[in-house]
């Protein structure tokens, strides 16, 4: 059998804690190890967390940071101590569907070339309701229904991620490839392990709804969420639509605004440390660039001109 590991990183998370964890133990198939990096917690998530370690002592593995890491690097920590052949990334305040590690792991055991998975999932709020939103996780089934191509590293790497971490599994075997994560500002884990999985054709995403993840006023990152109507699904298929046209000022300000953070965050990451993988997305960055550029030139010089030398 598969070995399941789950690396689950906390922070003053005692509200929604106990729903998180009982989501994963109660799982149809059952997981071998959760290990946990609390990240200096000061109210009573420690507490629980013994409760569990003390109530399951053989799959808890619990680990308190001397120092506070933030959520980058103690997600590497706490990925890093794993010991499953997949490992499952867990925030401390989502749910997981009860089949989310079956369907997983039937995925990764029939896709022997997929090292990374990510799953569309619903929205809750704090009191654990469900909310009738469109997301970024659905993303993927309008582009296919809409006979849009899914190249998902153009997305990641010139558009967006709508890979979350908190609907993703990795291969331990492909952990080498991501860690350690980039120290850069707006460049989360998640985003990373999408690019490197993407680039090397080792990324799937499902389309199964198999977590709900929480909408609170104390969560680090949001701005998923989009109202449940038309113009909000054409808004999502036109933003990560990788052939769509850019015709008019609009689309070339969003676009080039879009490749400038890129470049800025694969830079930074070049200045700091030497990677291969940074140094191929950062040129992926400029191509795209100069292509958008080339088309200005040729169709719209006077906007060649303001974009060129008056927005960075």
């Amino acid at each position: 059998m598969t070995k399941i590991s789950v690396a689950l990183c906390t922070y003053n998370g005692e509200k929604f804690i106990r729903e998180q964890i009982d989501s994963i133990l109660d799982q149809s198939l059952k997981v071998d190890e959760i290990v946990v990096c609390d990240d200096g917690s000061t109210d009573q998530t420690k507490n629980i967390l013994a409760e569990y370690e003390q109530k399951f002592p053989n799959i808890f593995k619990i680990h308190l940071n001397e120092k506070n890491l933030r959520s980058v690097k103690n997600f590497e920590k706490a990925i890093s101590i794993c010991t499953g052949e997949i490992i499952f990334l867990s925030d401390q305040d989502d749910l997981w569907e009860k089949d989310k590690v079956k369907i997983f792991a039937n995925f990764f055991e029939n896709n022997k070339n997929i090292d990374v998975v990510c799953s569309n999932g619903f929205i809750i709020d704090e009191n654990s309701v469900q909310k009738k939103h469109y997301t970024v996780w659905d993303v993927p089934k309008f582009l296919s229904e809409s006979k849009k191509e899914i190249n998902y590293f153009k997305i990641f790497a010139t558009i967006g991620n709508f890979a979350t971490g908190a609907s993703m599994a990795i291969r331990k075997s492909f952990t080498n490839q991501v860690l350690p994560f980039p120290t850069v500002e707006g460049l989360h884990h998640d985003e990373w392990i999408a690019l490197v999985s993407a680039e090397q054709k080792k990324f799937a995403f499902l389309n199964d709804k198999l977590f709900s993840y929480r909408i609170h006023s104390e969560q680090q990152v949001g701005g998923i969420c989009y109202s449940k109507d038309e113009a909000s699904k054409k808004k999502l298929i036109s933003r990560f639509d990788y052939d769509k046209k850019t015709e008019i000022f609009r689309d070339f300000k969003i676009k080039l605004r879009t490749l400038n953070d890129k470049e800025r965050k694969f830079s930074a990451y070049l200045e700091k440390d030497f990677n291969e993988n940074a140094k191929r997305f950062l040129k992926e960055v400029q191509n795209e660039k100069n292509a958008l550029y080339q088309k200005l030139k040729s169709e719209h010089f006077i906007l060649f001109l303001f974009f060129k030398y008056f927005y960075r």
